[in-house]
């Protein structure tokens, strides 16, 4: 769900022929603010709401999360982002077909830089992913918080279904206010996953899926989610 709507958006906005063909990075950063909200609210009771990689990462580096459930969950993002991704090709197959741009076709499966630069580029990630997790850990439930009670082994994040808003809505903020230097992945699932999707499946005029650049976008905000932990743990 996360990956339908939020790599729906873009797909919508940047493909040929859409009825949303004269959007702006306002709808994107919107959509994708929406999608969080809906993935994480779908997934709340199954897993807490675990739909990024660096949060899972982040839990466990935090002592909130074991190993081996950490390691599930990782898998089970990577194949719902490739759900996603093919179920966004699907629906938009005919303006994948009409669009002879072959870099807004990779857009809506993965990010890029706006200026190219790997590193620069891997810093902003790191950083907005870092703006993203900080701010959840001290979004959810008192106890997880402070390290105390049940919640210190308990990987679910505790904020609620309403509580799931305002991470959609911090989600929103931070491709308003950090997203237009990579198109912020912050989430290594919601891009390498994809980007797989864009390079096994016969779309009409593609081009190649940006390996040289595919490192960015997970290592980045690993690093941001091993830093937001750390801070996590001096806090708590």
């Amino acid at each position: 769900m996360l990956v339908l709507f939020g790599n729906g958006v873009v797909a919508n906005m940047v493909l040929a022929r859409t009825k949303a063909g004269d959007g702006s990075w306002l709808l994107i950063s919107a959509g994708w603010g929406v999608a969080v909200f809906v993935g994480a609210f779908c997934a709340n009771e199954v897993s807490g709401a675990h739909l990024n990689p660096a949060v899972s990462i982040a839990m466990f580096v935090a002592g909130k999360m074991e190993l081996e459930l950490m390691v599930l969950y990782i898998a089970a993002q990577f194949v719902g982002a490739i759900i996603g991704a093919a179920l966004v090709y699907a629906f938009y197959r005919p303006h994948f077909d009409a669009t002879d741009d072959a870099d807004a076709k990779l857009a809506c499966f993965s990010t890029g830089p706006a200026i190219p630069g790997n590193m620069q580029a891997f810093f902003c990630e790191a950083i907005g992913t870092f703006a993203l997790i900080l701010p959840i850990f001290l979004m959810a439930a008192p106890s997880l918080v402070h390290g105390s009670g049940p919640a210190d082994t308990d990987p679910i994040l505790g904020l609620g279904s309403l509580g799931l808003l305002p991470v959609g809505l911090l989600v929103f903020g931070i491709g308003m206010s950090l997203g237009g230097t990579t198109g912020y992945a912050i989430n290594p699932a919601r891009d390498l996953g994809p980007r797989l999707v864009h390079f096994l499946f016969p779309i009409k005029g593609k081009r190649d899926s940006d390996w040289g650049y595919a490192w960015v976008p997970v290592a980045g905000p690993i690093v941001g989610a091993v830093l937001a932990a750390v801070v996590y743990r001096l806090m708590a």
